[in-house]
């Protein structure tokens, strides 16, 4: 199979393009050949070498995380799916691999692809609507007519999260540049900032909740704007949830973790015209240095995926 991989931890210069062994379904799993897959900060973390539980890799490696495609092959024992469906879904924590024609993957952790969504669609509301669904509604639990800020509006997770928090009945405030103004408004918004000329905690305050995708500077200032006794989320500081300055508010890591069930709320959000898919910029797999590059700058809007077939 073709894919996009990498024999040593660097930056996006030592992405390669070529062959790589075909996988082989284990029991429990199936061999999706691959449509689309996403790129993720995740990816470009890893392909650093950021990740401690990747300090014994063996090379090479694939990048990538989630994906849109279809079942070309089944393993002992997986008897709800079969050669010719079309699914979607994220890896298994930990796992890395899906910047390639083919992967082996449990079944039991991916989902039916929404019928009338496209293979690139699906892999842009993958990894993010997974993540913003724990975050929003299963760490931070947020109920109608609470106020929520969500900062970095314009990327893929930020941007599901506000028509998620819109469904969900809550009042959204979120941070984004000049040039993404309108689009996180189309997205659902009701107060946007605009953080190259506005200081989001002079504007923002009394909020239930935060969730931020950001990370640095930024995720400690959003303490400031909660209400006591309110939440914030984070996903862009780490591993571990930022020490809040003020002990009367709470700081959560989502956890994410990967089910059928997690991957039809997705389904189900889509089709019930609760969120639609971002805006998306496509490359081809021999492109993946370029769109790391991007990825990494920071300064693009919804989602970047590879159209693989």
């Amino acid at each position: 199979m073709k894919a996009a991989f990498f024999e040593r931890f660097g930056g996006p210069e030592v992405l390669q393009y070529g062959d790589l062994p075909d996988p082989v379904a284990a029991p429990g799993e199936v061999v999706i050949d691959v449509s689309a897959a996403s790129v993720n900060a995740a990816d470009w973390k890893f392909r650093n070498g950021e990740y401690t539980r990747h300090a014994q890799t063996k090379f090479p490696q694939i990048p990538g995380r989630d994906f849109s495609g279809v079942v070309s092959a089944v393993g002992g024992g997986v008897n709800d799916l079969g050669n010719g469906d079309a699914v979607f879904g994220v890896l298994a924590p930990g796992k890395e691999g899906t910047y390639a024609e083919k992967i082996a993957i449990s079944s039991a952790i991916i989902a039916k692809k929404p019928t009338g969504l496209s293979h690139v669609n699906a892999a842009a509301l993958a990894l993010t609507g997974l993540t913003a669904v724990n975050a929003v509604e299963d760490t931070l639990q947020l109920k109608r007519g609470e106020t929520i800020l969500i900062q970095g509006g314009a990327g893929g997770v930020a941007g599901f999260a506000i028509q998620f928090a819109k469904h969900l009945g809550a009042r959204v405030i979120t941070t984004t540049s000049t040039v993404n103004r309108d689009y996180v408004r189309n997205l659902g918004a009701d107060v946007v900032i605009d953080y190259k000329t506005q200081d989001f905690t002079k504007v923002a305050s009394g909020c239930d909740a935060v969730f931020d995708t950001v990370g640095g500077e930024v995720a400690q200032k959003s303490f400031a704007v909660l209400k006591p006794g309110g939440r914030a989320a984070f996903i862009a500081s780490g591993a571990e949830a930022p020490k809040p300055a003020r002990s009367d508010v709470t700081s959560l890591r989502p956890p994410v973790p990967r089910s059928r069930k997690a991957m039809e709320r997705v389904a189900e959000l889509y089709a019930a015209g609760a969120v639609r898919p971002p805006d998306i910029k496509l490359y081809r797999l021999s492109q993946a240095a370029e769109a790391h590059r991007l990825s990494q700058s920071r300064h693009f809007r919804g989602k970047l995926v590879f159209q693989i077939r």
